[in-house]
């Protein structure tokens, strides 16, 4: 194999690659709902993929976590950031990882850092505010 076809191989793989994210974005774009963080790797995707993603750190037995799920609801609608819901239970690993103690707790991630933490129910202008803040950056 000549370097031009080595070349043009990894252009191929390369191209696919950026084809399938951008079909999973264009899908996710269409939709704009939050998303259900499935494991430690997927989490690590979504902040990849992202340049501001909104961790939510819930659990289903957490009255304010309902109280705050239509509002996050609108944010991944209503804003560029990606959403994502981490249900505590089902993933100790992440919240012991982002030191997680008590819910609602919200991580906003920018270019795969985590910036900011909101503990508790916050009005959706704040978080919205908070997404422009570090997307323009």
């Amino acid at each position: 194999m000549t370097d031009a076809d080595e070349l043009d191989e990894i252009r191929r793989r390369k191209r696919e690659e950026l084809e399938a994210r951008l079909r999973e974005r264009t899908e996710h774009e269409a939709t704009r709902e939050p998303i259900p963080v499935r494991s430690a790797d997927h989490l690590t995707e979504l902040l990849d993929d992202h340049d501001v993603v909104l961790a939510d750190f819930y659990a289903d037995w957490c009255g304010p976590c309902k109280m705050l799920e239509p509002i996050v609801a609108e944010i991944a609608r209503d804003t560029p950031a990606a959403v994502a819901k981490v249900n505590i239970d089902a993933r100790r690993d992440l919240a012991a990882q982002y030191g997680v103690r008590s819910v609602p707790t919200l991580v906003l991630f920018a270019d795969g850092d985590p910036v900011e933490r909101i503990v508790g129910v916050r009005e959706k202008h704040v978080l919205a505010e908070l997404v422009e803040r570090y997307r323009s950056e």
